[in-house]
């Protein structure tokens, strides 16, 4: 199984906030692949949605198309940004899981709008939600989504403020953009291995 954890913040008011760009990326990964709706976990504090993606790989020797398959989990923690641990915890251990299997969606207000870094390995750099899993699972092989959201003019004096607030026209047509490039890259991901894909899409 692999688990994909967007963070955001929890309620309406938050929806479309900055802050909330691994949400929007889970969403949308779901939709691409046909997940069922989320449905609220109360043991894990997150909504959840869980489907079996198939993957094809080539078999070399009459190059015919093979598949495999694997069972994947998306959550969106809805403990608030600073609690995302919390609910990352009680689901890898639940299912028995160590940090190998799992994949974190988050903004990042230290890349400019519109770039996706994957890490692994890494510490939070001051994010709030990414600070708490390291500190309820640990930091061994998690492998990271950055999506940027630094406006062009720069890192906001108030960043606490500034990724809680709706992304403008211009930005929300950009961050559609690197949410699409988060879909092809984590299909990519599944298919043919992180090297591969830390490679084609750490550009």
């Amino acid at each position: 199984m692999l688990i994909i954890v967007g963070l955001g913040n929890s309620g309406d008011k938050f929806k479309n906030t900055r802050h909330n760009t691994g949400f929007m990326a889970v969403d949308f990964f779901a939709l691409k692949n046909n997940f069922p709706d989320f449905k609220l976990s109360k043991k894990f504090n997150s909504f959840i949605s869980r489907q079996i993606i198939n993957k094809s790989y080539s078999d070399n020797s009459d190059d015919r198309q093979n598949y495999n398959s694997v069972e994947i989990l998306l959550v969106k923690p809805q403990t608030f940004m600073n609690n995302s641990g919390t609910a990352v915890k009680k689901i890898t251990k639940s299912y028995s899981l160590k940090s190998d299997n799992l994949i974190v969606i988050h903004d990042d207000i230290d890349l400019a709008l519109g770039t996706l870094k994957i890490v692994k390995n890494r510490g939070s750099a001051g994010h709030k939600g990414v600070e708490s899993i390291i500190k309820a699972v640990g930091n061994k092989n998690i492998v990271r989504f950055r999506l940027g959201i630094k406006p062009i003019k720069g890192k906001p004096k108030n960043p606490e403020n500034f990724v809680v607030k709706n992304f403008n026209r211009e930005e929300q047509k950009i961050i559609n953009e690197t949410i699409e490039k988060t879909y092809d890259a984590l299909c990519f991901l599944i298919e043919s291995g992180l090297e591969k894909t830390m490679n084609e899409y750490n550009q």
